[in-house]
C-alpha cells in the first residue's frame, strides 16, 4: 500500500480527476477571492463581511509567467535534487481574476505562451515519511 497523499494546503483545493480550486465570493457584490475571505470584502466598493465557498474555474489563459531558476528558501519544500521550473499567472475563464500555479512537470516549458490555454491539475510537489504532499499546477491544453 502506498503512502497517504494529502494537499499542501487543506482547504484550497480539490484532489481527484478534476480538481477545483476553493474561493469565495461576496455576498453583496459577487467578487471573488482566492484563497477563501472570511472577515471582510477586499473590493474598496463594497462592505460586505458574508461570504460563500465557491469551486473556481478549472481553466484560464496564461496571463505572464516566468522560469525560477533558484532553490526558494524554507519553509518552501522543493525536490531534491533541485530543477528549474515555470510559474504561471493564469487568468481564470469566468472570475477573471489571475492565481499563480507552478506548470505542470510534463508541460514543455520552452514552449509555453501568454494567451495559451491551461487547465487545473493536482501533482506532487514533495514526500515525507508520513505522505505524498500535493499541489495545484497549470497544465497547457493541447
Amino acid at each position: 500500500m502506498g503512502k497517504k497523499i494529502v494537499p499542501v494546503l487543506e482547504g484550497w483545493f480539490t484532489m481527484g480527476k478534476n480538481p477545483q480550486l476553493l474561493g469565495s465570493r461576496c455576498k453583496s457584490c459577487r467578487t471573488y477571492f482566492f484563497p477563501k475571505e472570511s472577515f471582510y470584502c477586499r473590493n474598496p466598493n463594497c462592505s460586505g463581511s458574508e461570504f460563500e465557498e465557491v469551486p473556481l474555474s478549472r481553466t484560464g489563459r496564461i496571463w505572464s509567467y516566468t522560469k525560477n531558476c533558484y532553490q526558494p528558501p524554507a519553509p518552501y519544500v522543493s525536490p531534491e535534487p533541485f530543477v528549474p521550473y515555470t510559474i504561471a499567472a493564469v487568468e481564470l475563464a469566468e472570475e477573471k481574476m489571475v492565481i499563480l500555479g507552478q506548470l505542470a512537470s510534463d508541460a514543455d516549458q520552452d514552449a509555453i505562451e501568454v494567451g495559451q490555454e491551461v487547465e487545473l491539475v493536482v501533482e506532487k510537489l514533495f514526500e515525507d515519511e508520513a505522505a505524498e504532499h500535493h499541489v495545484w499546477k497549470w497544465k497547457p491544453l493541447d
